[in-house]
């Protein structure tokens, strides 16, 4: 199983970007699709959980601004990131618990200019 994120770049604040991140293998069961982002000289943090029935949870940084979304079917899922920040700027990182183990990304870059 690997899980592949893309779409990160480089955006001046208030901007927008779209973060995908897409599992392949052998998957029978994915449980929670997550996104967390690790910036300079700082720890992981968790930034948004979606589960496979649509429930979704954000940090307090990002809530309003960032919307996480799934195609279960297509075992993807998706950060669209608005009115980014300077503050946003990180690695991110795609995470899910799927057929009993956890699973992590490379990171993508995301970087705001102000």
């Amino acid at each position: 199983v690997q899980l592949q994120a893309s779409g990160g770049g480089l955006v001046q604040a208030g901007g927008s970007l779209r973060l995908s991140c897409a599992a392949s293998g052998s998957i029978f069961r994915i449980n929670v699709m997550r996104w967390y982002r690790q910036a300079p000289g700082k720890q992981r943090e968790l930034v948004a959980t979606i589960g496979t029935t649509g429930g979704a949870d954000y940090a307090d940084a990002v809530k309003g601004r960032f919307t996480i979304s799934s195609d279960n079917a297509k075992k993807t899922w998706i950060l669209q990131m608005n009115s980014l920040k300077a503050e946003d700027t990180a690695q991110y990182f795609c995470y899910a618990y799927l057929n009993g183990m956890d699973y992590w990304g490379k990171g993508t870059l995301v970087t705001v200019s102000s």
